[in-house]
């Protein structure tokens, strides 16, 4: 695993604005459990993407690992406005569900 880390990593330095491969190494954050880095690299590959929802989920799940419940809430709710302007309600949907079902009060 840490070895794809680095690949991505040394890919990102030959273009630092690839978003596809930003997205890459968080997804391998996320598979190390590595919450930390997974945070701050969607974080990142949210300020300069056009994502249509995926990254929200991912960014919250991470959120959720860490016990920053109320942050994964409102990353899921940014979630669901994205996913619905990009015409994909079944994500906004799922995500939907996860509020009611982890964050009813």
């Amino acid at each position: 695993m840490q070895n794809r880390i680095e690949v991505f990593k040394q890919m990102l330095e030959v273009d630092p604005t690839n978003t596809m491969v930003l997205f890459g190494l968080a997804n391998e954050y996320q598979k190390s459990e590595d919450w930390q880095n997974a945070i701050e690299t969607l974080e990142d590959y949210l300020t300069k993407a056009d994502d249509e929802g995926a990254a929200y989920g991912m960014l919250a799940k991470a959120y959720e690992r860490i016990g920053q419940r109320e942050e994964a809430k409102k990353i899921y709710e940014k979630g669901i406005e994205v996913s619905n302007a990009h015409g994909h309600p079944t994500m906004a949907n799922e995500y939907r569900m996860t509020i009611d079902l982890d964050y009813a009060e």
